[in-house]
C-alpha cells in the first residue's frame, strides 16, 4: 500500500477516543447513567405502561416533537385507540383529527397503516422479532430498536438525536456524528455500551440524559454522573462536539389562500360585534374547502383553495390558478390576513384573501363543497387551516362581501 493510500485510509478512521472499548470504562459508565436515571427520570406515561403498542405510539409521536407537545396528545390518542386493533379500524378522518398539532401528518398514516398489518399478519399481536418490527410502515432501525428494547427488554441499541450527542460527547467524537463514518462508530458504540440485561432501561437513561442534561447547547456538565468519564468534557469540548451538522437552507415563497363563503349568505349586520347572537351566526356560515389528496402536503386533511405548487407573483395569478382547480371563476377581494411559517425546506408567507364566485350560480367541482365553520371545528385541518378557521370564527367585526 502506498503512502498516499495509507493517508487516504487513516482519514477515514472517526477522530475519537476509543475509550468504549475498556470494559472498565463502560461498567462505570453504565452505573453512574442507570443510578442517576433511577433517581431522576421523568414520570412519562408509556414508562408507566411500556407494552409495544404504546412504546410505539410514544416513539412515533416524539419524531421531531418535544415531550411537553406530546404529552396531552398521547393521552387523547390512547383515549380513543386503546389497542393496535383500535387503531386498525379506525377511520383516517378520526386518526387525523387526533394528530392535528403534532405536524408530519405521515407520521399518523404510517401508525395507521402498520396497525393494519399487524392485524392482518400478527392476529393483532405487535411482533417482537426485530425484522418484522423493521419491515412495518414508518419504522426504521432506531425506532425498532427503541419499541423491542424498551417493552420487551431486548439487547437492541438505538440512536437518534439524544444519544448520537451524548455518545458523540463520551468518546470526544470529532466531525459531523451524522456522517456515514462516524455514524457507522456510533452505532458500534451504542451496541457495546449496552448491558447484559434491561438494555430498554440503559437507553432510557442516555435519552433522558441528553434531553435533560448533556443538552445541545449549554451542557449542564456539572449535573452530569458521567462528567468524569466524559472525554468531550475533560479535553474542555463540550461546546464544540458535536460537530456542525448540515442546516437546512429555506427558500422563501409565496402563496395564497382564497376563502369563499357560500353565495347567498348573509352576515348577521344587525348585532353588535362581539355579541352571543353574533358568534352564533357566524359559526354556521359556511366555506369552500376539500380533502387534499394522497401524495401531497397534508394528505387528507380539509383545507381552503390554497396554491402550494409555487411561488406566485401576485394574487391574480393565484386566482387563476385556483378558479382551474376549483372549476368555477374565483374573484380575489380584500386580503384578510398573512400568515408566516415553514414547511420543510420552505418559509412561506401565506397570504389570505376573500373571494367570491363571478356567476352566484356557479357551483364547485368534486370533491370541494362547502361546510359550516362549526364542521371545520370537528374536521382535520393544518395548523394554518385551523388559523384561517379561528380568524373566521373569532372576529366578530368580520364582514365578506357577498355575491
Amino acid at each position: 500500500m502506498s503512502s498516499s493510500d495509507a493517508s487516504k485510509k487513516s482519514d477515514r478512521v472517526p477522530q475519537h477516543d476509543d475509550v468504549w472499548q475498556q470494559t472498565r470504562w463502560r461498567s462505570r459508565v453504565r452505573r453512574s447513567l442507570l443510578a442517576w436515571f433511577a433517581k431522576y427520570s421523568r414520570d412519562l406515561p408509556w414508562r408507566r405502561d411500556s407494552t409495544p403498542y404504546r412504546v410505539w405510539v410514544s416513539e412515533i409521536m416524539l419524531q421531531q416533537t418535544q415531550v411537553a407537545t406530546v404529552l396531552p396528545f398521547y393521552a387523547r390518542f390512547m383515549d380513543s385507540f386503546p389497542t393496535v386493533q383500535d387503531l386498525a379500524t379506525a377511520d383516517e378522518q378520526v386518526l387525523l383529527s387526533h394528530w392535528e398539532g403534532l405536524g408530519y401528518y405521515r407520521r399518523a398514516r404510517s401508525l395507521h397503516a402498520a396497525a393494519k398489518l399487524i392485524v392482518a399478519d400478527h392476529g393483532g399481536e405487535f411482533p417482537l422479532q426485530f425484522d418484522q418490527v423493521l419491515a412495518l410502515p414508518g419504522i426504521g432501525r432506531y425506532t425498532a430498536g427503541a419499541i423491542l428494547s424498551i417493552s420487551d427488554g431486548q439487547k437492541q441499541p438505538i440512536l437518534e438525536g439524544n444519544t448520537q450527542r451524548v455518545f458523540s460527547r463520551w468518546i470526544a467524537l470529532r466531525g459531523n456524528p451524522a456522517d456515514t463514518t462516524n455514524n457507522r462508530l456510533l452505532w458500534q458504540v451504542a451496541e457495546k455500551m449496552l448491558p447484559r440485561k434491561d438494555a430498554g432501561t440503559f437507553n432510557q437513561a442516555a435519552m433522558e440524559l441528553g434531553a435533560l442534561v448533556c443538552t445541545p447547547k449549554g451542557p449542564a456538565c456539572h449535573e452530569c454522573p458521567v462528567a468524569s468519564a466524559c472525554r468531550a468534557h475533560q479535553a474542555g469540548l463540550e461546546q464544540e462536539i458535536p460537530g456542525k451538522v448540515t442546516r437546512v437552507t429555506y427558500e422563501d415563497r409565496t402563496e395564497y389562500v382564497m376563502v369563499v363563503q357560500k353565495p347567498g349568505e348573509k352576515a348577521d349586520r344587525g348585532s353588535r360585534p362581539g355579541s352571543r347572537s353574533r358568534a352564533k351566526a357566524s359559526i354556521q356560515q359556511q366555506f369552500l374547502v376539500r380533502p387534499l389528496p394522497e401524495g401531497g402536503r397534508w394528505a387528507g386533511l380539509w383545507d381552503f383553495p390554497r396554491t402550494t405548487q409555487a411561488s406566485l407573483g401576485s394574487i391574480s395569478e393565484a386566482a387563476t390558478q385556483l378558479s382551474a382547480e376549483v372549476g368555477v371563476n374565483l374573484v380575489p377581494g380584500i386580503r384578510l390576513t398573512t400568515i408566516r411559517h415553514a414547511v420543510t425546506k420552505y418559509r412561506i408567507s401565506l397570504q389570505v384573501y376573500q373571494a367570491d364566485l363571478s356567476e352566484t350560480g356557479d357551483k364547485p367541482g368534486k370533491p370541494w363543497k362547502y361546510v359550516s365553520l362549526a364542521e371545520l371545528a370537528e374536521m382535520p385541518m393544518s395548523v394554518t387551516g385551523r388559523k384561517i378557521v379561528k380568524i373566521l370564527s373569532e372576529d366578530s367585526q368580520l364582514q365578506l362581501p357577498m355575491s
